[in-house]
């Protein structure tokens, strides 16, 4: 897990001079500069006139909405520009855009193995956006391909905390484990505070984080659909036997209530064996029609 360590330079917002108050006197030197070249004959006067001007435009720079510009001097922070706008600034200020809109980051599906072993196939979908430009520029090399490589590893870490899929789930008793599959939001949330604390140290703010992908190996899926499948069907055949067992108990009940027919043990057993047929078989029953007693 990596630490946030204290940053080296902290962010410090700054607001550089409107260009528009600039560019007057900008045009005023520039008018002087062919004023000494064509009116006055001063070409020693032009040529300092005219690198002045050029050099002064090295000072204006745009901030465009949801955007940012880190201003260097000489290998110094000097602070960040978030306001939107037309600016000048000292012309020796390296100017470094850093984007502060949200962006979503799709990863690729990659193969890891979950808490007990199995080979899954998972992928994330993660909202972000740079809260710190400081900890953006300075902590790490590119914090684009930080977000990249740290998500994977997120999305790793992750499969190893839980199961894809908890099987023993319905047994009476037993607190259902908290899986891949059924997690939902509570292993979104964990995949958030994960990601967080990996990429606090580069200022970057984790806005939403799910997955978006989750499925077995290839070479496991064909197996672990068929025990998914047999779960199923054990689970449907319990509701099944569950169900019918209610309804021959109240067709008993019934009839002795009623006193339609009086049953000893032999001819109640006989009943349950061929109720339990009629309503636990996957096939529809054939009736078959007694023309003679209850003992033929």
């Amino acid at each position: 897990m990596l630490k946030d360590n204290k940053a080296k330079v902290k962010e410090t917002i700054k607001t550089p001079i409107s260009a528009y108050f600039i560019l007057p006197l900008h045009l005023i030197l520039i008018a002087a500069a062919i004023a000494s070249i064509t009116i006055l004959k001063q070409v020693a006067l032009f040529i300092p006139l005219t690198i002045l001007c050029i050099f002064l435009l090295r000072g204006y720079f745009i901030v465009n909405p949801n955007e940012s510009k880190v201003l260097i001097l000489f290998g110094d922070y000097v602070g960040t520009v978030k306001k939107y706008g037309f600016f000048w600034a000292n012309p020796f200020y390296q100017k470094r855009m850093i984007s502060l809109r949200a962006r979503n980051l799709d990863s690729d599906k990659i193969k890891v193995n979950d808490s007990i072993g199995n080979p899954v196939i998972i992928s994330a979908v993660v909202v972000w956006q740079v809260e710190d430009t400081a900890k953006a520029a300075f902590e790490v090399d590119d914090y684009i391909y930080f977000v990249k490589v740290q998500s994977e590893s997120a999305l790793r870490s992750l499969a190893g905390l839980y199961p894809y899929d908890d099987f023993d789930e319905e047994e009476q008793g037993k607190e259902q484990e908290l899986t891949l599959r059924s997690g939902g939001e509570q292993v979104n949330d964990e995949l958030e505070k994960e990601l967080s604390e990996r990429l606090g140290m580069a200022g970057i703010k984790i806005i939403e984080a799910r997955l978006n992908h989750l499925a077995y190996a290839e070479e496991i899926a064909g197996a672990m659909l068929q025990r998914q499948q047999a779960t199923a069907i054990i689970a449907a055949r319990r509701k099944i036997v569950e169900g019918a067992v209610g309804m021959v108990k109240m067709a008993l009940d019934d009839l002795a209530e009623g006193e339609i027919v009086e049953m000893d043990e032999d001819k109640k057993a006989a009943m349950v064996s061929n109720l339990m047929v009629v309503l636990c078989g996957d096939r529809s029953p054939t009736p078959v029609v007694n023309t003679g007693t209850l003992y033929h």
